[in-house]
C-alpha cells in the first residue's frame, strides 16, 4: 500500500509541525500557503512546557535557543518611562510573562521550515479554493494550480481561517474588545533587553520586546466595544491609533511613526468549537482552538497540536479514529489554555485612573524585594503549558498507515 497523502494549508507554526511528524511516519506531506514566500514577520512568541517537550522531540531545541530574542524579563514603566517593577526571567525556574525559550514568530516558522523543506512538498502564492471530501479522498481546487486529491486535509490557518469557513461557515469566534497593532520600530539606547509595559489612562497599553534582529518589536493596544474595526482601510486604521494614541504618553509617539511601514492590527479572540473535523478534513493550531495572546498559548497548543494529531493519525487503525482520539487528548489542555487570567481584559487594561492606581500598587507589591522571593508574579503569569503529558507515538513503537 503507498503511503497516505496529506494537504496542510498553512505554512506558519502549526503546518510545518504538523508536516514534520507526519514526515517521520512516512506520510507524503505537502503544505500550501497564500504568501509567495515564508512569513518572517511577527512578533515575540514563547514555547514552554509541553511544547519544550515537542520541540526537544523534534532536535529543534537548540536552533530555536540559538534564534532566541534575548528578553530578560518584564519591566513595568509608568508614563515618564520611570521603571515601576522589574520581573527577571532568572528569578526563579518557573516560566512566567518571560519564558526561557522566547523567539520571533517568523524565526520559530523559520526553523520548522528548515526542517520539513526536504521532504515537505511546500507551495507558496496559493491557496485552496474549494474541499470536496468524496469518501475515500477529498478533491482540492486550487487559485492557481491545478486540482489534486489528497486522503486527508488538514486546514493549519489562522484565526479568520478563509478554508475553515468552506467546511464550517458557522464556526464561532469569541471576541473579547481588545485591538492591537503589532509594530517594528527601529532599535535606539532607550531601549533594554525587557518587555516593558505601560498602561495609560483610557484602556490603552505601549508595550515594547527585544528581538535577535537588531530591531524592538513594539505594541499598541486598546479597548473598544465597537466591532469590526479590523475590516477597516488601513489608512482609516492607521487614522484611528494616531487619535487613539497621540496623548498617551512614554514612547507611543515614537511608536506611532512606526506606523509608516507594514504593521498588523487585529481584534483579539479565541475560536471554540464542537469539533475538529468535518469528515476527511480536520483543523489544528489557531482555526481549531484560538486561545488569544492574552492567554500565552497559542503556540504551545500549535506545537502540542501538531504532535497529538500527528501521532494519532499515523498510529490510529482508520480516520474517524485518529480524529477522535486527538480531540479527545486535547480538549482538556485546549480548555484549561482557553480560561483566560483572573480579570481578564480589565485588568490588564483598566479604563480610569483608579483602577491604573490600583494595578500599579499590586505591580510594585509584587516586584518588591521580599514579594518576589516568593515567585507571585511569575506563578500569576503561568499558563496551562505545563499540563500535558505527552504520549509516545515516535519512540519505539512503530508507526502506521491510517487505512484508507
Amino acid at each position: 500500500m503507498s503511503a497516505p497523502s496529506i494537504l496542510i494549508s498553512g505554512a506558519s507554526i502549526a503546518g510545518p509541525a504538523l508536516a514534520f511528524w507526519l514526515n517521520r511516519a512516512g506520510w507524503h506531506t505537502t503544505v500550501v500557503e497564500r504568501f509567495d514566500q515564508l512569513r518572517d514577520a511577527g512578533h515575540n512568541i514563547d514555547v514552554r512546557g509541553a511544547a519544550r517537550e515537542v520541540v526537544r522531540r523534534m532536535g529543534l531545541e537548540e536552533a530555536m535557543l540559538a534564534s532566541r530574542t534575548g528578553e530578560e524579563g518584564t519591566e513595568f514603566v509608568d508614563g515618564r518611562g520611570r521603571s515601576l517593577a522589574v520581573f527577571p526571567r532568572s528569578a526563579t525556574k518557573v516560566d512566567g510573562a518571560t519564558a526561557e525559550l522566547e523567539i520571533l514568530r517568523g524565526e520559530l516558522s523559520r526553523i520548522l521550515y528548515e526542517g520539513t523543506r526536504n521532504e515537505t512538498e511546500y507551495v507558496f502564492g496559493d491557496q485552496i479554493t474549494n474541499l470536496e471530501d468524496v469518501g475515500t479522498h477529498v478533491e482540492v481546487s486550487f487559485a492557481n494550480s491545478p486540482q489534486r486529491s489528497f486522503d486527508v486535509v488538514v486546514i493549519a490557518e489562522g484565526l479568520t481561517s478563509r478554508t475553515r469557513r468552506m467546511v464550517m461557515p458557522d464556526a464561532d469566534i469569541s471576541r473579547v474588545g481588545l485591538y492591537t497593532a503589532y509594530l517594528t520600530i527601529p532599535r535606539t539606547d532607550d531601549d533594554n533587553d525587557y518587555w516593558r509595559w505601560y498602561n495609560a489612562p483610557g484602556s490603552r497599553v505601549v508595550m515594547t520586546r527585544p528581538d535577535n534582529l537588531g530591531t524592538t518589536r513594539a505594541v499598541l493596544s486598546f479597548t473598544s466595544n465597537r466591532r469590526g474595526l479590523e475590516t477597516l482601510p488601513e489608512p482609516q486604521v492607521t487614522a484611528l491609533l494616531r487619535s487613539t494614541f497621540s496623548d498617551a504618553g512614554w514612547m507611543a509617539s515614537r511608536v506611532l511613526d512606526g506606523l509608516d511601514a507594514p504593521y498588523y492590527f487585529d481584534a483579539i479572540g479565541q475560536v471554540r468549537l464542537p469539533k475538529w473535523n468535518e469528515g476527511r478534513i480536520g483543523l489544528i493550531g489557531d482555526a481549531a482552538y484560538c486561545a488569544s495572546p492574552l492567554s500565552g498559548m497559542s503556540t504551545s497548543l500549535a506545537l502540542v497540536g501538531a504532535y497529538v494529531l500527528a501521532g494519532e493519525l499515523s498510529t490510529a487503525s482508520d480516520l474517524p479514529t485518529a480524529y477522535d482520539a486527538y480531540e479527545r487528548r486535547l480538549r482538556p489542555y485546549v480548555e484549561r489554555a482557553q480560561k483566560l487570567p483572573p480579570g481578564g481584559v480589565g485588568l490588564a487594561y483598566p479604563s480610569g485612573r483608579a483602577g491604573l492606581a490600583v494595578l500599579r500598587t499590586a505591580v510594585r507589591v509584587l516586584g518588591s524585594r521580599p514579594v518576589q522571593k516568593l515567585a507571585l508574579f511569575d506563578r500569576f503569569s503561568k499558563t496551562a503549558a505545563d499540563t500535558f503529558t505527552l504520549p509516545d507515538y515516535f519512540g519505539s513503537a512503530h508507526s502506521h498507515e491510517v487505512a484508507a
